[in-house]
C-alpha cells in the first residue's frame, strides 16, 4: 500500500504569476513559491483553475511548473494539474511533469461536449499512462466541467494503480463520504468548507482563497483534527466572510486575490487573463478590506 502522507495537509492552489505585460513570468513563480513555502504549507497544487490553466499554451504551463519545480522541488509536495481540453497535449503535460519530478499529476474531465463515462475513464487513463511512475488525481469540479465523478466511475478509474484519490470541489460534503468508502484518498476542494470536509475524512485541503491567508486554513486544519470544533467552526465562517469580500469587487477574485498579496507586502503577481476581468481603482479598496479581515482574524485565531 502505497504511504500517502504526503498528500496531508494545506495546498494553496498556485496562481498564474504574470509580468507587467501580461506574459508568464518564470521570476514572479518562483517568488510566489518561495513565498508559500516560507508560510508553513504541505505543498502546492500548480496549473489548476487559480492557475488560470484554460487560459494558458502549454509551453506557458511548462514555464511555470519548471520555476515551481527549480524553487520548491524536494521541500513541498507539488501536484501538477495536466488537463487541456485534448488528449495530446495532456499527455504532453503529463509526461513533462513527471519529469520534472513531480509527486502527483491531476485531470477535471474533458469539457464542452458531454462524453460518456467511459470515454472519461479512457482520457484519464491515457493522461496517466503518459507518467506511468506518478501518482495521479481525479479533480471532479462538476460546477465547472459540466460533468460530475460518479463513485461507479470512481471504481473503473482505480483499478489503474495509479490512481490515489481525489480532489473533490463539489459542494457536497456527502461526495467526500462516497469518494471514500471507494477506497480513494480524497482531498477538500470548496475553501468554504474545509472543517466540513476534513470532519468527514478528507486528508487535507486544496483551495484557491489559501494563499491570501494560509496561517487561517492551517489553524484551520490543526483545531479539526484536535477535535476543537466550535473553534473550528468558529474560524470556519470568518473564512466564508473574507471570501465573500474577496468576490464582492468588480474583478474576478484571483485579480483581487494577486491585489490582496501585494497589499499583504507578498510578491507581485501581476494580474488575472483576459477574459477574466482584471483589476480596477475601486477594487483596491476592497483588496485593502480584505487585508484588514484576514489580519484580524489572524489575531484572534492564530
Amino acid at each position: 500500500m502505497k504511504d500517502l502522507s504526503k498528500y496531508r495537509g494545506i495546498f494553496p492552489a498556485f496562481y498564474a504569476c504574470y509580468d507587467r505585460t501580461g506574459a508568464v513570468s518564470a521570476p514572479r513563480a518562483r517568488e510566489l513559491a518561495r513565498y508559500l513555502l516560507a508560510k508553513g504549507v504541505k505543498g502546492l497544487y500548480v496549473g489548476g483553475s487559480s492557475g488560470e490553466c484554460i487560459y494558458q499554451s502549454v509551453d506557458e504551463r511548462k514555464t511555470i511548473l519548471e520555476a515551481v519545480m527549480d524553487e520548491v522541488g524536494g521541500k513541498l509536495t507539488v501536484i501538477a494539474h495536466v488537463a487541456c481540453n485534448n488528449t495530446a497535449d495532456s499527455q504532453t503535460l503529463a509526461a513533462h511533469a513527471q519529469s520534472l519530478g513531480v509527486d502527483a499529476i491531476a485531470a477535471i474531465p474533458p469539457i464542452y461536449f458531454k462524453l460518456p463515462e467511459n470515454a472519461i475513464a479512457q482520457y484519464w487513463n491515457d493522461i496517466s499512462a503518459a507518467a506511468p511512475d506518478t501518482d495521479f488525481i481525479i479533480y471532479n469540479i462538476p460546477q465547472l466541467a459540466g460533468v460530475a465523478l460518479t463513485p461507479a466511475l470512481l471504481r473503473q478509474m482505480l483499478q489503474n494503480p495509479r490512481v490515489i484519490g481525489v480532489k473533490n470541489s463539489s459542494m457536497s460534503t456527502y461526495d467526500i463520504s462516497l469518494f471514500i468508502k471507494e477506497g480513494a484518498m480524497v482531498m477538500n476542494g470548496p475553501d468554504e468548507q474545509i472543517v466540513a470536509g476534513l470532519a468527514t475524512g478528507a486528508t487535507g485541503g486544496i483551495g484557491g482563497t489559501y494563499g491570501a491567508m494560509p496561517a487561517l486554513f492551517l489553524k484551520a486544519m490543526e483545531l479539526t483534527l484536535a477535535g476543537q470544533m466550535d473553534a473550528a467552526c468558529a474560524l470556519q465562517a470568518d473564512i466564508c466572510r473574507i471570501i465573500e469580500a474577496l468576490c464582492s469587487g468588480g474583478c474576478n477574485m484571483y485579480a483581487m486575490i494577486k491585489e490582496v498579496l501585494r497589499q499583504q507586502g507578498g510578491p507581485d503577481i501581476g494580474d488575472a487573463r483576459a477574459p477574466l476581468t482584471g483589476l480596477t481603482d475601486p477594487d483596491r479598496a476592497v483588496a485593502a478590506k480584505c487585508v484588514d479581515m484576514i489580519a484580524r482574524a489572524e489575531t484572534k485565531y492564530c
